[in-house]
């Protein structure tokens, strides 16, 4: 099985940090890139779109919109996923993060570990069939 490579854009040190740390440990991924703002997260995602295999992106970022990243990547390989993890998860914005390409949607306070299964799903595709 393969690492997913996985980049993460989320605001909160704090939550970031713990977040890339249980990622790790429990669903062995491979953190390769952050963002704390939407321009930086789209500006590497679209100039590193070989280098990731899933972006887990808060909806609220210090500068921007988790909205205006799907938009922004509405158009990438479709075996490049993009999740959105937020404390913000309510029945319409999971409508919105879906029609704007969003793979998954999950609640920081409830879903953490359907995130982890999602990776861990994820992992055991090969980086060939990318």
């Amino acid at each position: 099985m393969t690492a997913v490579r996985v980049f993460i854009a989320e605001d909160n040190p704090t939550i970031l940090h713990n977040l890339i740390d249980t990622l790790r440990e429990v669903a062995y991924v491979d953190p390769v890139g952050t963002a704390d703002a939407e321009a930086e997260a789209v500006h590497w995602l679209l100039s590193h779109v070989d280098e990731w295999d899933l972006a887990i992106v808060d909806l609220f970022l210090k500068r921007g919109s988790g909205l205006r990243i799907l938009e922004a990547l509405q158009d990438r390989d479709p075996a490049r996923k993009i999740v959105v993890l937020s404390n913000h998860a309510s029945t319409d914005m999971r409508r919105k993060c879906a029609q704007l390409g969003a793979d998954a949607v999950f609640d920081k306070a409830s879903e953490l570990d359907d995130l982890v299964d999602f990776c861990l799903r994820r992992r055991e595709v090969p980086h060939s069939m990318y």
